[in-house]
């Protein structure tokens, strides 16, 4: 049977839950439901020149690919091509046909390098590594189980500090956006950002279907957020750590832990029963949090980069 890759089509449903199906089994340890696939895909700002692309055959969606242009890099010319096939659907050239369709995407928008994320196995590093693809940065994926009782308790607010949730922002939420535009720039990353754009921001992000603003914990202090975790829930059990930060005047006082920790306790008593969370392995910082919080390495993924030119 012929696979052919496409773009998706967020007004058919078989498309989003195909696209969701897929990246399950392939990729279990992000969150996503077809309402943020189609959210992606209508929100995102159009100079990402982002593409949904699935590779399809026999009517089954059997493979998937995120393509964009890094628009908020601070060196032009980036771009990212992910690509993750059905595990059950390999050898067939899905993958092969999304990454060269996402390359000659990229390629044609002006990107002269393009990054792509390929989960640690031989048979993932070989595709990578056959068509031409150079390693880079590494970065684990851990899991934390909240049926266990062993979820430390909340450190100590220190004082001057008050804990609030996203939800409390919803009149105002430019601090949070501000907040995140300076931890953001300091991620470890290949791709360097600058948050710029608040408005993009706010549909892109704060207005993202996953995102879970009881659960996402802000530190205020001198009247400003200076420490978060932003939480994303799928409403079926699963919790992600979309992103945590503290502002530079307030590193080495413990926010980040105390944000992150008050927020798995409310993700409990909410129900939820999986927590996710992703660093990149040179974060030492980040990595000490999340084993003191008792995650648990649960899978590794490679950074790869190809020159497109």
């Amino acid at each position: 049977m012929t696979v052919l890759v496409r773009d998706l089509r967020p007004d058919v449903p078989a498309d989003p839950e195909g696209f969701v199906h897929v990246r399950r089994l392939a990729l279990p340890y992000v969150l996503f439901t077809p309402e943020s696939v189609r959210h992606v895909v209508a929100r995102i700002h159009p100079a990402a020149h982002y593409r949904a692309l699935v590779a399809e055959e026999d009517g089954e969606v059997i493979g998937t690919a995120q393509v964009s242009v890094a628009h908020e890099g601070t060196e032009p010319g980036q771009g990212y091509v992910n690509v993750y096939v059905h595990p059950g659907r390999t050898g067939r050239g899905a993958g092969t046909l999304l990454l060269e369709t996402g390359e000659a995407h990229l390629a044609s928008v002006g990107a002269t390098r393009a990054y792509s994320w390929v989960l640690d196995t031989p048979g993932n590093r070989a595709f990578a590594e056959r068509r031409g693809y150079a390693e880079g940065h590494t970065a684990h994926f851990l899991r934390r189980d909240l049926t266990a009782d062993d979820l430390p308790a909340p450190p100590a607010t220190p004082p001057g500090v008050e804990l609030r949730t996203a939800a409390d922002f919803a009149a105002d939420p430019r601090p949070l956006f501000e907040l995140d535009a300076e931890t953001s720039s300091d991620e470890p990353s290949a791709v360097t950002v600058s948050l710029s754009d608040y408005a993009a921001w706010r549909e892109e992000t704060w207005e993202h279907p996953l995102l879970d603003r009881e659960l996402t914990m802000v530190c205020v202090a001198d009247g400003r957020p200076v420490a978060f975790t932003a939480a994303r829930t799928d409403g079926a059990g699963r919790y992600l750590t979309a992103m945590t930060g503290t502002a530079r005047s307030h590193r080495g006082r413990g926010l980040a832990k105390l944000a992150k920790t008050h927020s798995l306790h409310r993700a409990r008593a909410a129900g939820v029963t999986e927590a996710f969370t992703g660093n990149d392995a040179t974060n030492g910082p980040m990595l000490a949090i999340n084993k003191w919080l008792g995650y648990h390495k649960c899978a590794t993924e490679v950074q790869y980069v190809r020159e497109l030119v």
